[in-house]
């Protein structure tokens, strides 16, 4: 019995020896074959330009796809995020949803270059046509040509965010042509010196590129970029006269605001209208501003280029990566989408503490960097703040009126959510006083934006003309250097000046606040120097934290 079982399973240990064998031939054959392949394959490598983003800055991105004999496989390399690897179904699903045939050997994308984060869905369009050239289903040459869009499972190809940087960058690279989603063609026709296409479908773009049917050129119209139009007018607003002036004084300048003042005395309704006499944009401006609306997302294909400068209102609950930017791929932030604006903070001591204290150092450096583990990101901040506060809790504190229900305590508590080192970096401090009913029902015609912005225009242009040989064109960039060579004082304004340094107890910053202040006036009176009545009404508008903070 003993014999008979190892006779058995010696016979069973040669079988499963033959078997073995046989398999390692097999996949040995299998092996060489695929190598082989690999080889004969190799003039099915393709390559397909497409773009990336880090911050504002745009990138080549170079996809590189490789199709062979061998076990179906979909490798995606190159460091792509999730929205990036789930291309490959995306793709799939599109190709033969549109009648075309995905490869069924073994498929290799890199996208290079491979160091750098490759982020969101827009490597979707140039993936798929990687496939079908590397596959043999199209013959194009790509090496003129970028690749964005997001595809459904349908083959259309969706809008993307961060178009227009990109366009601007494949322009400096030397592409000729630009493919984008339809939704975004007016957004990159802005570009000049580029043939950009506007794709519906992956159908429609493959016939184009084979010649079959033709794709109009996106193109921009500038028409009445320089005159834009307002819901709102400086017209609105009954009474008012000091808190105009100081928002005019402001514009004119570029200095932040602080607007104080019980509830419905108007401080929202002044700051709301501050855009309608800030300059008009020029075209550089505006291209500054749409790429940091493009990289947000906050582009329509209606209004392809911001024609205005941005009003932005963030509420008092933001969050500080809210306010400054941030999140897993660094988006812009408040501060950075009010470039070349105006950033608005109603009821400023609601603000978290840590979203206040975030706001000094953009003010000063007009960019913000935003650091990560994986970048360091910059973006553009030169904003004008508007802060509107109310005097206490309650907001009736030294109303004409009505009685504060504030005790002393509750006051001082309230207005120390408000630190020192922000106050000093709001240039202009004003009290916005309740409007009196003679003011609200009079037939008085106010004066109009339009007259209010051409001052503003007129002053700036000597800002201009001033600083021309400097990176900086308005009075509030001024240094402590330059203030001695372009803001000279008259004999009476410096001992005016003097006695108010004296008496107030006026800090360094202050003193320049005041400075400048008054040379924005002086340019609005289109006067050389700085004269005492400059350096008068530069004053009251440094007073205001005297009476409320005490300082």
């Amino acid at each position: 019995m003993f014999k008979i079982c190892l006779h058995v399973q010696l016979f069973c240990d040669i079988i499963t020896f033959k078997l073995n064998y046989k398999i390692l031939q097999i996949f040995s054959f299998y092996s060489l074959f695929e190598d082989f392949a690999a080889g004969v394959v190799d003039k099915m490598l393709c390559k397909v330009n497409s773009m990336g983003l880090v911050g504002l800055s745009a990138y080549m991105v170079t996809i590189e796809v490789d199709v062979s004999v061998g076990m179906p496989t979909f490798e995606l390399v190159g460091l792509p995020d999730a929205a990036v690897k789930e291309s490959r179904e995306r793709v799939r699903a599109s190709l033969r949803n549109c009648g075309y045939d995905f490869p069924t050997g073994r498929i290799v994308i890199n996208l290079a270059p491979a160091d750098v984060k490759k982020i969101g869905p827009l490597y979707d369009l140039p993936i798929l046509l990687g496939i079908m050239k590397a596959s043999g289903q199209i013959n194009v040459d790509f090496k003129k040509s970028c690749f964005f869009g997001e595809l459904s499972l349908g083959g259309d190809v969706r809008k993307c965010s961060g178009i227009l940087p990109m366009v601007i960058e494949a322009k400096k690279l030397g592409f000729d042509n630009v493919f984008v989603p339809k939704y975004n063609a007016c957004e990159a026709g802005v570009v000049k010196g580029i043939n950009v296409f506007g794709v519906k479908n992956i159908y429609e773009l493959i016939r184009f590129l084979k010649g079959e049917n033709c794709i109009s050129k996106a193109c921009f119209s500038d028409q009445g970029f320089d005159s834009p139009e307002f819901d709102v007018d400086f017209s609105d607003v009954k009474g008012q006269k000091l808190a105009k002036r100081a928002l005019e004084i402001a514009a004119a300048g570029g200095h932040n605001v602080l607007l104080i003042g019980s509830p419905g005395a108007g401080k929202s309704m002044l700051a709301k209208r501050l855009p309608t006499i800030l300059p008009r944009l020029s075209f550089s401006e505006a291209i500054e501003i749409t790429k940091i609306h493009s990289i947000a997302g906050q582009i329509s294909s209606e209004k392809p280029l911001i024609k205005t400068r941005p009003f932005r209102a963030p509420h008092h609950t933001i969050s500080t990566a809210g306010l400054s930017g941030g999140g897993p791929y660094v988006r812009p932030g408040e501060i950075s989408m009010a470039h070349n604006g105006v950033l608005f903070l109603d009821e400023l001591p609601e603000f978290k503490r840590d979203v206040k204290e975030v706001l000094r150092q953009p003010i000063e450096d007009e960019e913000i960097t935003i650091t990560r583990a994986a970048a360091s990101v910059k973006y553009p901040c030169s904003i004008m703040v508007v802060a509107a506060m109310n005097p206490c809790p309650c907001g009736y504190f030294g109303h004409p009126v009505r009685q504060c229900t504030c005790s002393r305590f509750k006051v001082q508590q309230y207005l120390a959510k408000v630190s020192g080192p922000l106050l000093d970096r709001l240039d202009i401090h004003v009290e916005v006083a309740p409007v009196e009913f003679g003011q609200l029902t009079s037939g008085q015609k106010e004066e109009s934006s339009q007259k209010i912005r051409a001052r503003v225009e007129k002053a700036r242009q000597i800002q201009y003309n001033r600083y021309k040989n400097h990176k900086f064109s308005s009075n509030s960039r001024l240094s402590s250097s330059q203030m001695k060579k372009y803001c000279i004082l008259t004999d009476s304004a410096r001992v005016m000046l003097k006695n108010a340094f004296d008496k107030m107890g006026l800090s360094a910053r202050a003193y320049d606040r005041i400075v400048k202040i008054a040379r924005t006036i002086a340019d609005l009176d289109s006067s050389d120097n700085i004269q005492s009545k400059h350096i008068a009404e530069a004053i009251q508008y440094r007073s205001m934290d005297r009476k409320y903070w005490k300082h």
